[in-house]
C-alpha cells in the first residue's frame, strides 16, 4: 500500500448484462467475434511462433496487414486485437518454458472482444454504444446491487472494456472497469490474519477470532464426488464422454471456496476500517503450497494442501483491503505457530493437538492464536504505525488444567453464523474452544 498523502487508483470489473438483443441485430456482433476471432488466432500463432510477447512490436509489424484483410472492421479493432493475443503468447511462451505445456501453439477457444475508448462508449448509466463495421450500435444493458454500489461510491469507468456473446439467449455480457483514487490512512493498530485450512483466525484488540471455512469437508465432499462420478461414467463412456464432462461442470466447488475467499475479506477489511487499523499478513511464497507438500507423502493429504488456497485467501483479503485504502503489511511466517510470543520460546504440542504448552513459562496456547499474537508482533516491529510498542500480551494463560484462558480459548464462529454478515457484532456471546 502507499504511505499517507499517495493515493493509489484501485480497478474493479464489473459484469453486467444485456438485455435480450434482437437476432437481426445480435448478427452483427457474431460478424465482429468471427473476425475478431481470426485476428486473434493469427497473431497469436505468429507471435508464439517468433516469440514475441510485446504489444507495440506485434502491432507494428502485422497492422497493416490486418487493415488490409479486415477493412470494413474499425482500425482500433487491430489495436485491441493484438493486446489480447500477445497476452496470450506470453503466457504460453513462459507456461512452455516451465514445462507445464506440451503443444506448439496455443488453442483459441474462448473470445471475449476487448474495446479501447475509440470502440465503445458509456451512454448514461445504463447503456452503452459500441463501433462495428454496421456503424455504432446502442446497447441497453441491466444494471444489479453491485454496479450501484461502485457508482454511487464513486468510481468511474476506465477506458477500456470487454464484451462476450452468449448466442444461446442471444444476450451480450459487458465487462466494465471501474476505478477509483484511494488514498490509505495511516493504522492505529493492526489486525493479525492467519489463514490455516479450516479456519481463519484474526485477532481484534486482544480477542482472538476463528472464521471457520470448512474448507476441509467441501474439498474432500467434492473430491470423493467426482472419484464416484469419474469411476462410473469412464466405464462405461470412457475418459473423455459427454456426459461426465456434463456431470462435473454442474459441481459447485469452485463458487462455494470463491465465496467464503470473499465474504471473509470482506469481514476482516470492514473490521479493520471501523477501528482504523491496518492488517497483518504472513509472506508466503509464489509457490507456496508446493513447499507445502514436499515432505508429504499421503495423497489425498497433498491434495486437500493444494485445494486450501491459502494465498488466494491472502490475496482476496488484500484487494478488498485496497478498495478501502486498509495499509496491508506482510512478515516473516517461519514458526508463528511454534513460538511463544512471551519468552520466544518453543511451544511444545502433542501429536495432532492444536494446543500447546511454552517449554519455559508453561502456558497454553492454541496454535492459530499463538500464530495471531506472533504475527503481530513482528508488525509493530518493522510498521511504523501508531500502535503501541513494545507488543504488551495482556492474556491469561495459567497452566490450569481446562482453566479459561485467553491464549487457550478462541472464540470460535462457525460458518454459518458470519456467513452473512457484513462485519461482526459484539463476540463476547459467542462460544469459546476448548
Amino acid at each position: 500500500m502507499g504511505a499517507r498523502g499517495q493515493t493509489v487508483r484501485v480497478a474493479r470489473t464489473v459484469v453486467v448484462e444485456s438485455a435480450r438483443i434482437p437476432r437481426k441485430l445480435f448478427k452483427v456482433f457474431v460478424e465482429v467475434e468471427g473476425m475478431y476471432r481470426n485476428m486473434v488466432e493469427q497473431l497469436t500463432i505468429y507471435a508464439v511462433r517468433n516469440t514475441i510477447t510485446s504489444f507495440t512490436r506485434l502491432k507494428a509489424l502485422k497492422y497493416r496487414e490486418l487493415r488490409r484483410l479486415y477493412p470494413k472492421l474499425p482500425s482500433h479493432y487491430a489495436y485491441t486485437a493484438c493486446q489480447d493475443s500477445s497476452t496470450r503468447a506470453k503466457s504460453f511462451i513462459r507456461l512452455k518454458k516451465l514445462g507445464q505445456i506440451d503443444s506448439d501453439y496455443p488453442r483459441v477457444e474462448k473470445v471475449s472482444i476487448w474495446l479501447d475508448d475509440h470502440l465503445w462508449r458509456l451512454e448514461g448509466y445504463t447503456s452503452i454504444k459500441i463501433a462495428t463495421h454496421k456503424g455504432w450500435i446502442r446497447i441497453e444493458f441491466e444494471p444489479h446491487k453491485q454496479y450501484w454500489k461502485y457508482i454511487n461510491g464513486g468510481w468511474k469507468p476506465a477506458s477500456e472494456a470487454k464484451i462476450k456473446l452468449d448466442k444461446r439467449n442471444k444476450k451480450i455480457k459487458i465487462y466494465l472497469v471501474l476505478i477509483k483514487d484511494i488514498e490509505p490512512y495511516k493504522p492505529r493498530g493492526y489486525i493479525p490474519v492467519d489463514v490455516n485450512e479450516d479456519n481463519i483466525a484474526i485477532l481484534v484488540d486482544d480477542k482472538p477470532v476463528l472464521l471457520e471455512t470448512n474448507m476441509k469437508k467441501i474439498t474432500l465432499g467434492y473430491y470423493y464426488r467426482r472419484k464416484r462420478v469419474q469411476e462410473k461414467y469412464d466405464k462405461i463412456y470412457g475418459v473423455k464422454s459427454r456426459v461426465k464432462k456434463k456431470i462435473l461442470r454442474k459441481l459447485r466447488e469452485k463458487k462455494k471456496k470463491h465465496s467464503i475467499r470473499w465474504k471473509t475479506a470482506n469481514i476482516i477489511v470492514r473490521e479493520a476500517v471501523r477501528r482504523g487499523y491496518g492488517i497483518a499478513l504472513e509472506q508466503l511464497g509464489r509457490r507456496s503450497a508446493n513447499n507445502m507438500i514436499k515432505k508429504v507423502r499421503d495423497r489425498q493429504l497433498r491434495h486437500r494442501i493444494y485445494q486450501a488456497s491459502f494465498k488466494s485467501i491472502q490475496n482476496a483479503i488484500a484487494e478488498k483491503a485496497r478498495e478501502y485504502g486498509v495499509p496491508v503489511i506482510y512478515v516473516d511466517p517461519r514458526n508463528t505457530s511454534r513460538q511463544c510470543p512471551i519468552h520466544r520460546a518453543p511451544i511444545l504440542y502433542d501429536n495432532g493437538s492444536r494446543i500447546g504448552k511454552c517449554s519455559i513459562g508453561g502456558e497454553f496456547w492454541h496454535r492459530d492464536v499463538v500464530a495471531c499474537y506472533n504475527i503481530l508482533s513482528r508488525t509493530l516491529g518493522v510498521d511504523g504505525s501508531y500502535a503501541p510498542k513494545p507488543l504488551g500480551i495482556t492474556v491469561d494463560g495459567r497452566p490450569v488444567p481446562l482453566a479459561s484462558t485467553a491464549a487457550h480459548d478462541p472464540i470460535v464462529l462457525d460458518r454459518g453464523l458470519w456467513e452473512r454478515w457484513k462485519s461482526p457484532p459484539k463476540i463476547h456471546k459467542y462460544r469459546m474452544t476448548r
